[in-house]
């Protein structure tokens, strides 16, 4: 028995449906594995820090990797967004929680922002 069109469609979609996410998710992992060497390399320079949005910004007039650094944050946001919508809650929610936890395990001299805004070097 021949299979039709629609029966391959179908079972393509739901293959789709059932492995996207978790592809996606990997591909996010990959890229923001990569990306690390040169993040740590631009906070140990102080050219970047972590705000208390859970994201990465630039520390005084320096924007080296400006790429580098957007594409980072554009890969967070979509991270933010999963784990908003799998908690039923806001990305602003998840991105301060993570900020929380990106300050607990900063390294001794990154560059960190406190929940008023305030910019400080961790010691």
């Amino acid at each position: 028995m021949k299979p039709t069109l629609k029966k391959i469609l179908a079972f393509f979609l739901i293959g789709f449906f059932i492995s996207g996410p978790a592809l996606f998710a990997d591909d996010i992992k990959t890229r923001m594995k990569n990306r690390l060497p040169t993040i740590l390399e631009l906070k140990a320079k102080g050219i970047v820090g972590e705000n208390n949005k859970g994201y990465l910004e630039f520390i005084g007039g320096k924007k080296e990797k400006a790429d580098v650094v957007a594409a980072e944050n554009e890969d967070r946001q979509a991270v933010y967004e999963a784990i908003a919508k799998q908690q039923s809650t806001t990305v602003e929610l998840v991105g301060k929680r993570r900020a929380l936890q990106i300050s607990q395990k900063a390294d001794s001299g990154d560059w960190l922002q406190d929940a008023s805004g305030k910019w400080y070097q961790k010691k």
